[in-house]
């Protein structure tokens, strides 16, 4: 499992719940239920890191929570 912060939402426009990882640009993914969107965040984080290390891209080392003011 991946340590990168996941932030979950219900999106009425798409009917499902939405996973976004902050941390790794552009990294999302979807689902039914909450765990369902989490289960699927961890899929993509996996195909994102992989593309990443693909095109000699950096990867982000995981922060955890992030901080906003």
């Amino acid at each position: 499992m991946y340590r990168y912060e996941v932030i979950v939402y219900w999106s009425d426009e798409d009917e499902a719940y939405i996973a976004e990882v902050p941390e790794l640009p552009g990294c999302m993914a979807d689902g039914a239920t909450y765990e369902e969107a989490i289960k699927n965040a961890q899929m993509v984080i996996a195909e994102w890191i992989e593309a990443a290390q693909e095109l000699q891209r950096e990867i982000p080392k995981p922060k955890g929570k992030l901080a906003f003011a």
